[in-house]
């Protein structure tokens, strides 16, 4: 017998939540496939509008942090977007 599966899709799609996508984003980030302006750019695109309002709140913060941030600028960030990894993850 055999099985066919569908590929796995490394980008994520519409139909897919957002809280996932930007999880998705935020680790891409953290393993340095992103850079600070191809997150912002991501997460803005994902908006905040299905989130919970405490992940909505750390995703926001990250926005603010991020459109502030120089270009490679890493430091604070990461500590950042673990902290909203977390959020998204566990909830608020």
């Amino acid at each position: 017998m055999t099985y066919f599966s569908k590929p796995m899709s490394t980008s994520p799609d519409a139909s897919q939540r957002a809280d996932d996508q930007l999880v998705t984003h935020l680790s891409h980030w953290l393993t340095r496939q992103l850079g600070n302006d191809e997150l912002l750019r991501e997460v803005q695109k994902i908006g905040t509008d299905e989130l919970a309002p405490g992940c909505r709140v750390a995703v926001n913060e990250l926005l603010v942090e991020l459109s502030t941030a120089v270009p490679g600028e890493r430091g604070q960030l990461e500590v950042l977007v673990r902290e909203t990894v977390e959020t998204l993850v566990y909830g608020d």
